[in-house]
């Protein structure tokens, strides 16, 4: 993933209390908390960078004294992180998540101070180790194989310049751009790395590249007319038996991506035969059932995704970028509306209830 880090491996421990003072009953101060807070802006890489040692630990309470009975508390450590972040323990069970600038999570709690309950001995802090994961938050997610056209595709929308060439694996690490409206409206779009047959199972890129489609909102597949071969040892794939084979991987990960709402861009149209080529995949695409017989039976998933919209388009000549960016803003907007009315939905339902 070259300079891009979406895991980080972290200590962290909250203060130790502080001492109490046994003649007058007086408790020191609580240990300091550690804190994740969500903050824009942020990688984890300058995380790694800011902190090498990976250890974040709080302030330890004051000690009671004939001054101040009570101690003060010690001091809370922040520690900034990107949108996205989920938490998991050693074990990588998910103990938290933060998606929104400002949200917060108690990643270690401060030890309690000396008391007449501990015998006025401080108590020590939480300490454990924890994994950061990122996964990139974007309302729309590009899908497709490797040379699809995804880079050039993602630089005509927006203002994000991908590094870009005729070869596969160009993405070494995702891209997020964002398409701007003439009402000054934005909608982000991520690049992801490109997938292959057998990603689920974490060959090539398998879960560092499946793992951020999770918080994409909709999916747009990005499909070469002409088919893919990723190399001269693997079968050459046509359109169809690209889409098939992208949504297995998705279904195979992880069930609920297929359910996403999605689009379907066809890439290369100004290649010869690209008419022709289109005409027999819409075809197959209204009728799918009819033409399954012709491909492997482990190639076909159990689920075929229902597109909004198939968008024929060419990145090199520019044709039907206009009428996808419309689409794409069509489509997210009645994702947008659709939630909105199953929320007031929920809160008239509560009100009724609640009378």
């Amino acid at each position: 993933y070259s300079n891009f880090i979406d895991d980080l491996r972290v200590y962290v421990r909250g203060g130790t209390g502080g001492m109490g003072y046994p003649n007058l009953g007086g408790e020191g101060g609580r240990g300091g908390d550690v804190w994740f807070v969500a903050r824009e802006r942020t990688t984890l890489k300058s995380i790694r960078e800011k902190y090498p040692q990976k250890r974040f630990v709080a302030g330890t309470g004051a000690n009671s004294s004939v001054k101040a009975l009570k101690g003060e508390k010690g001091k809370d450590c922040e520690v900034y992180v990107p949108l996205g972040i989920s938490v998991l323990d050693d074990d990588g069970e998910q103990i938290g998540e933060l998606n929104a600038a400002g949200e917060r999570f108690l990643a270690a709690r401060g030890g309690l101070g000396g008391s007449l309950a501990t015998n006025f001995l401080p108590c020590k802090g939480q300490r454990r180790t924890v994994h950061l994961d990122l996964k990139l938050i974007a309302d729309v997610g590009l899908v497709g194989f490797p040379n699809a056209g995804k880079s050039s595709l993602l630089s005509k929308i927006s203002h994000a310049k991908p590094e870009i060439a005729n070869y596969a694996f160009t993405t070494i690490q995702p891209e997020l751009g964002k398409i701007m409206y003439a009402d000054y409206k934005q909608i982000s779009v991520a690049d992801l790395p490109g997938l292959i047959e057998g990603a689920h199972a974490n060959k090539g890129m398998g879960h560092k590249f499946l793992k951020h489609v999770e918080r994409t909102k909709q999916l747009l597949f990005v499909v070469d007319i002409s088919g893919f071969q990723l190399s001269i040892k693997t079968p050459f794939r046509t359109a169809f038996e690209t889409i098939l084979l992208l949504t297995k991987e998705l279904e195979l990960y992880k069930e609920e991506l297929v359910t996403k709402s999605a689009l379907l861009a066809i890439n290369k149209m100004d290649l010869p035969c690209a008419k022709d080529n289109l005409d027999e995949l819409m075809a197959q695409l209204e009728n799918p059932q009819d033409f399954l017989h012709l491909v492997e039976e482990e190639m076909i998933p159990a689920n075929t995704l229902e597109f909004r919209e198939v968008i024929p388009i060419s990145t090199y000549t520019g044709e039907g970028i206009e009428e996808l960016k419309t689409c794409i803003r069509k489509s997210i907007d009645e994702q947008a509306e659709q939630a909105n009315e199953e929320y007031r939905k929920k809160k008239l339902l509560l009100l009724q209830t609640s009378k």
